[in-house]
């Protein structure tokens, strides 16, 4: 397995050159970029999750927000996910994901009195995979329906966040001026298309191709972690850059 040095930084502790090379990683991973809007959306983030190689570079990356105050959710918070994307000669580490789960063991010492949950909007197979691997509930999820309350809540933060952008008919963000996955990212190999949650996510997200993103919550408590999700925060040591 690749090593690789993971942080969780402070967005205002970025160098011109980290975010520099993050525009770079996810301008060769995805289509329709604009610079103007990836930086836009950088600067509204408060922590990067960040993977760099023994030299240095940046070769994956995680944006994140906590959302808060927002109407009918009676207090919740939200870790919003924005842009992410690892180099694929790095999918075999786990850091990206012991890195989200040593934020969120965080966030929950910080507000041990609030609900909380992870928002996420997938427009690719992969990252809508994370979820099962990483949450023993979340939703949507082709195995049980989403608990009293929760599609409404999901709804309701999706709205919020993206407005006329999201369709709460189909639970899916649609716009047009965001990115896509390149096309060697988007296709969907065969053999993958047998895994459950894969034909779910393409059954509810047919037009991904064009940046369809699809909208998912999933509660943040330590009883909702799986057991893989608790082995990659143990092996994962990330420096915290404030």
């Amino acid at each position: 397995m690749t090593m690789l040095v993971p942080a969780i930084v402070a967005r205002p502790r970025l160098g011109t050159r980290t975010r520099e090379e993050m525009f770079a990683l996810h301008s060769r991973h995805f289509a329709n970029v604009s610079r103007g809007k990836f930086l836009a959306d950088l600067d509204e983030k408060e922590w990067i999750i960040l993977l760099r190689d023994a030299d240095g570079r940046t070769v994956g990356f995680s944006t994140q927000r906590l959302l808060a105050e927002i109407p009918g959710t009676g207090g919740a918070r939200f870790l919003f996910s924005g842009d992410t994307i690892v180099a694929p000669e790095h999918w075999n580490t786990p850091y990206l994901a012991g890195c989200f789960g040593h934020l969120m063991l965080r966030l929950i010492r910080e507000h041990p009195r609030t609900p909380l949950y992870w928002f996420l909007i997938s427009k690719g197979f992969r990252t809508y995979r994370f979820l099962p691997v990483f949450f023993a509930r979340f939703w949507p999820d082709p195995r049980s329906p989403a608990p009293p309350g929760g599609a409404e809540l999901l709804r309701t933060v999706a709205a919020w966040k993206f407005g006329a952008c999201y369709d709460a008919a189909d639970g899916l963000v649609k716009d047009a001026a965001g990115d896509r996955l390149a096309a060697p990212l988007a296709a969907v190999p065969e053999a993958k298309r047998r895994d459950p949650h894969t034909r779910f996510f393409l059954e509810r997200n047919p037009q991904y191709a064009l940046g369809h993103e699809l909208a998912c919550l999933a509660p943040i408590t330590t009883a909702n972690f799986t057991a893989p999700a608790r082995r990659v925060i143990a092996h994962t040591a990330p420096e915290w850059m404030e």
